[in-house]
């Protein structure tokens, strides 16, 4: 059975199309998906991402173990750094990918997917041994609100009372109760923010009150997320597509000692992979779809689209997709099969859409 975030009975009273996604269910649109993202990337849009799950993990040895079970380098980073990084398979397969805040000497705050939230908190429990910590699961306790915009900022300080300005990206810091971090998952500027159901509800009703952040469902999140190439786990990434295929190594530091899964990636970091990621833009209108196949000119399938869409910001069909590794190279001429045609298309950069964070 999906479970509900503390809005739930907000989204409905709004009229949002509510669907379930990750085991919640969670609303898809509110007004259109096209109204909520041109909001997001003019004005401002709040999110609710309440089913996004929680790990704290402190103790002497917290540091030495996420540094164990996670790709990127955490070791001596400032307190309020954030870092974006995957928990892999030793087979170099993605467990998941999440985002690890350093809160204190031996502390850490790691944000996982929410489909993903009972496996990975299994998958870390597993690989505990040997390590002096505390894992404590904190989904249930968190609410979380995405505030995200190029007005985010003014929104936060001015509705919120929440002080936000000297946030770097990819940065956060305590308030009281609250956690508040700007990373954001649209390519604008944007916060997170976390704290009690309690509070998640009070700061909800605020924004919405105040007219100044438009509520945005799921439907525009993947939009925003996917036109400056962010992956999407189950998508861009799974246990069969590794950071190196979906071309995300810079998120693996292999020049760690050590950490799970290592190995493989230096293994198809020296020997490459069958498949990587792509970008692909087709020179018609239609509408790509995860799993259409991708056809090389000759009409042989060398790959499947992982996201597609028609871009909104700027105006043009174009996807993501896993296609043999001789076939990714910029300006290759592919065709996407959609029903029961072919469309013609190139392979591009995967960021269709320039981000617009505050560096």
């Amino acid at each position: 059975m999906e479970k509900k975030t503390c809005l739930y009975d907000r989204h409905v009273a709004l009229g949002a199309l509510m669907s379930p996604f990750g085991g919640f269910i969670m609303p898809i649109q509110y007004s259109n998906i096209t109204d909520e993202h041109n909001a997001v990337r003019q004005h401002c849009g709040v999110f609710d991402v309440s089913h996004m799950g929680e790990v704290r993990i402190t103790g002497p040895d917290a540091e030495r173990y996420v540094q164990h079970i996670f790709t990127n380098d955490v070791s001596g980073a400032p307190i309020g750094q954030i870092y974006y990084g995957m928990m892999l398979y030793p087979n170099g397969g993605t467990v998941d990918d999440l985002l690890v805040y350093k809160m204190g000497e031996n502390d850490f705050f790691l944000v996982i997917n929410a489909a993903n939230i009972d496996k990975d908190v299994a998958w870390m429990k597993e690989h505990t041994a040997g390590f002096d910590i505390n894992l404590n699961h904190q989904s249930d306790y968190y609410g979380q609100l995405a505030v995200q915009g190029p007005e985010a900022e003014a929104v936060v300080e001015e509705v919120l009372g929440i002080s936000c300005s000297e946030l770097k990206f990819y940065t956060a810091k305590v308030v009281g109760d609250i956690i508040i971090s700007r990373t954001g998952y649209t390519g604008e500027d944007g916060f997170e923010i976390y704290g009690s159901h309690e509070f998640t509800q009070k700061s909800w009703d605020k924004l919405i009150e105040s007219g100044r952040c438009k509520p945005c469902g799921l439907g525009c999140r993947d939009t925003l997320r996917f036109e400056v190439g962010l992956p999407l786990y189950g998508d861009e990434l799974s246990a069969d597509i590794s950071p190196v295929m979906a071309g995300l190594s810079m998120f693996c530091k292999l020049d760690k000692p050590e950490f799970i899964g290592k190995e493989a990636l230096v293994e198809q970091k020296a020997n490459g992979v069958p498949q990587k990621l792509v970008g692909i833009e087709l020179a018609d209108k239609a509408i790509p779809r995860h799993g259409y196949a991708v056809l090389n000119n000759d009409g042989e399938v060398v790959g499947e689209v992982t996201t597609g869409y028609h871009c909104l910001s700027v105006d043009k069909s174009v996807c993501m997709a896993l296609v043999k590794t001789e076939f990714a190279k910029l300006d290759t001429p592919l065709q996407v099969q959609i029903r029961k045609k072919v469309f013609p298309g190139v392979v591009v950069k995967k960021k269709f859409y320039d981000k617009h964070y505050k560096k």
